[in-house]
């Protein structure tokens, strides 16, 4: 009785064949769990023991793809051993098709997404780094679903190289429309992973200067020293020359101090020691050289330069107001005049008479 009811057929398929269809479903279900007992919950107690929760997100973010991949793979084994009519095969194959590319997309994005959040993550300090990611993670959502769209319509049997024709005719044409925004989105991508400068850095560019506020997909703002903000295209940065004096670790000052020619050699001899006084007595500053450098038009010109242990701009002007005022009250001590636009006058009296 049983042997006879098992070889009854429906639908061109035994019922022991449907049973051993089943059979396998199971087996490959129970599988995915005791992977998912042994595999999974390893991974979420490794996770748990981390100090960050971007473990645990990761392990959120695959187990579902991962299991229902698994399923999805078990069930399409047991269907192959079915006698399935011609339609039936295609719809299946169809929506196996389907459902692997929106999985594999998904597990395969989650994973980007993760590797990214964790670069972000390790370079935390970078005030820049989270809205650069913010601008990258649907940029690659966008290129895995257009990969898997490929996917499907080239397993599903579309003639692929017509359709990837059309998409080339149809990108040249958008992109010669708008090829200025396209090289503006290429300059923020060339910005974004080479990072000349950062959201707070003080930058020069040509003869605009201010502070780093924004960096769009298109333009990238300033906050100038007087105020008001300066809104440069980002392919003017990437093709200009920056100065970014954030990074600056010391900032070499050169100065020249005139004095009048009257001065005597004594003074000229000591006007190096002083100077290098005055500087080493003053904080956060490291004294460099103090030279006789050059006979000028009115004056004997003295070269000085010294080193700020900082990029602060304000340090660097309050130190030099400082090193000035000391400077002058040394001079005004040893005698030392500082020269000035002078000239002199020689008059020659045409038919003078000789003093006797």
């Amino acid at each position: 009785m049983v042997s006879d009811f098992l070889q009854k057929t429906f639908l061109d398929n035994t019922v022991a064949a449907y049973g051993h269809a089943l059979l396998y479903i199971a087996i490959g279900i129970a599988i995915a769990h005791l992977l998912k007992r042994i595999i999974l919950r390893r991974l979420k107690r490794w996770a748990k023991r981390t100090t960050t929760s971007l473990d645990d997100q990761l392990v959120r973010l695959i187990e579902r793809p991962i299991l229902w991949l698994l399923y999805l793979g078990f069930c399409y084994i047991s269907l192959q051993n079915l006698t399935l009519s011609k339609t039936i095969s295609q719809l299946v194959t169809v929506l196996g098709v389907i459902f692997a590319a929106l999985l594999l997309v998904q597990l395969v994005g989650s994973v980007a997404e993760y590797s990214l959040r964790i670069y972000g993550f390790i370079h935390r300090d970078q005030p820049n780094m989270r809205q650069s990611l913010n601008a990258l993670i649907p940029a690659v959502r966008v290129f895995l679903w257009a990969i898997g769209i490929v996917f499907v319509l080239d397993n599903l049997g579309f003639d692929i190289s017509a359709v990837v024709t059309g998409l080339g005719i149809g990108g040249v044409a958008i992109a010669l429309a708008s090829q200025g925004i396209l090289q503006d989105l290429f300059s923020y991508f060339s910005i974004l992973l080479d990072r000349p400068f950062e959201i707070g850095d003080f930058i020069i560019v040509g003869d605009m200067a201010g502070t780093v506020v924004q960096v769009g997909i298109k333009t990238t703002r300033l906050k100038s020293i007087d105020g008001e903000q300066l809104i440069l295209a980002n392919t003017d940065l990437t093709a200009s020359r920056i100065q970014n004096f954030q990074r600056m670790v010391q900032r070499r000052v050169l100065f020249t101090l005139g004095v009048a020619y009257e001065t005597d050699r004594a003074h000229l001899e000591n006007i190096p020691t002083m100077v290098r006084e005055v500087i080493e007595a003053t904080a956060n500053v490291v004294f460099d050289r103090a030279h006789f450098a050059t006979f000028g038009k009115f004056s004997l010109d003295f070269e000085v330069v010294y080193l700020v242990e900082t990029n602060d701009y304000l340090m660097y002007r309050d130190v030099q107001h400082q090193i000035n005022l000391a400077i002058k009250q040394r001079f005004d001590q040893a005698g030392i005049e500082f020269a000035y636009p002078t000239q002199v006058i020689f008059l020659n009296s045409v038919g003078a008479t000789p003093l006797s």
